[in-house]
């Protein structure tokens, strides 16, 4: 093993699963996940048509001999090379519909992984791959990305520390408009399958996008929600899964949420934002302004927090996630190598025989992804019984 002292004497070998030509995702997770220069894309199956998969590996730099046309090849030929240079973890960056069957495989060949979300098609599928991965010992992280966004991680210290008070009510939505007509119907790739139930699931916007809506605010509080009723809507004629919603929800400490999105309002492109009110202070944060946060308490006057990882109002956790000096924007594929990073660290924690934190991590984790497909299921459901008031709060549901 190359080791020393506890050390991992040399980057990470990671296999990107998807990617081919014309994703956009994969290309996401292949410049996070060497931006700290921590890992090396060496190995790949990046597309389920054999000759895209090979012919896709060279804009990567992947070898030929490691460019295989599924995840059984994959897995056979790496699980053969000698230890240090097989893959160590594996990114699943392909549609929903795939993920648990890609995820559940590489856990039980013993490579950690990290998914896009949401993380399966179905509750009964996150639920499967929960206890796979519980019974594995493997890294298992869910790139909800945005919980890298320093920002994002300043304002969960904050929280989580009692500066804001007792949080009463937070407000969180994604809103989109790039799916305002039918692009599903022009062989938009990006549409076609997010719009497709046998590919997305159950929900359309809600699974695409109010799953990080819902996240965020998740992460940044660490409230455990109680109930939750919702109302989803197909607004473009001829469309499948919803493309507009609003939900509701009740938190154990009697805090109200709301999580609303859209992916039919013009000229709203990735406008994720979130609002949190405190007994003692509320917060704003939006993630197309992602260096600034406002900080609010009355009879004050209101603060603006800027990425600064020098600054003495920083914490811990948002000056770690910084990579650059105040001034200089960081934005998403920074945050998305957060993710990374600390995923990384728990990979190197087990590859050299330490304990590390399963549950209770920085990175999302295959918890948060089994919470986020209970969220899709029962926002669904609610729907159909007119925002019926239902359960939330899921036995595997973290803090």
């Amino acid at each position: 093993m190359d080791t020393t002292n506890g050390k991992l004497n040399r980057k990470l070998n990671m296999a990107l699963i998807g990617g081919g030509a014309g994703s956009f995702i994969g290309r996401v997770h292949a410049t996070a996940a060497v931006l700290d220069n921590r890992a090396a894309l060496v190995a790949g199956a990046l597309s389920s048509n054999p000759e895209r998969a090979k012919a896709s590996a060279p804009s990567y730099d992947i070898k030929e001999n490691r460019a295989y046309t599924s995840i059984d090849e994959l897995i056979a030929k790496e699980s053969k090379l000698p230890e240090g240079e097989r893959v160590d973890f594996v990114s699943v960056a392909t549609p929903n519909f795939t993920h648990f069957e890609l995820a559940k495989k590489a856990v039980e060949a013993g490579f950690n992984v990290i998914c896009d979300k949401p993380m399966t098609f179905d509750l009964d599928q996150a639920e499967d791959l929960l206890k796979t991965v519980e019974a594995s010992g493997v890294v298992f992280a869910v790139s909800h990305n945005y919980t890298g966004y320093p920002l994002v991680r300043q304002a969960r210290e904050m929280i989580l520390s009692g500066e804001l008070g007792e949080i009463q009510a937070i407000r969180s939505n994604y809103i989109q408009g790039w799916l305002r007509s039918r692009l599903e119907e022009e062989d938009q790739k990006q549409a076609a399958w997010r719009t497709d139930p046998k590919k997305s699931g159950a929900a359309g916007a809600f699974g695409d996008i109010a799953t990080h809506a819902y996240n965020l605010g998740r992460y940044m509080t660490g409230l455990l929600p109680e109930e939750i009723s919702c109302n989803l809507k197909v607004f473009v004629p001829g469309r499948q899964l919803d493309d507009y919603g609003h939900a509701v929800v009740r938190f154990e400490n009697g805090a109200l949420g709301t999580v609303t999105a859209s992916q039919i309002s013009h000229g709203r492109e990735n406008d994720l934002f979130i609002e949190i009110d405190g007994t003692k202070g509320a917060i704003q944060w939006r993630q197309e302004e992602p260096n600034q946060m406002i900080v609010r308490c009355n009879g004050e006057p209101h603060k603006i927090y800027t990425r600064d990882p020098n600054a003495s109002f920083m914490n811990g956790m948002g000056a770690a996630a910084c990579r650059l000096p105040a001034g200089h924007p960081e934005a998403f594929f920074e945050a998305f190598g957060n993710v990374y990073r600390s995923a990384y660290d728990a990979m190197v924690a087990r590859a050299t025989g330490e304990s590390f934190e399963k549950k209770e991590t920085i990175y999302p984790n295959v918890y948060d992804g089994v919470e986020g497909m209970y969220f899709i299921q029962q926002c669904v459901a609610s729907s159909s019984e007119n925002g019926a008031w239902l359960p939330m709060k899921h036995p595997a549901a973290r803090r």
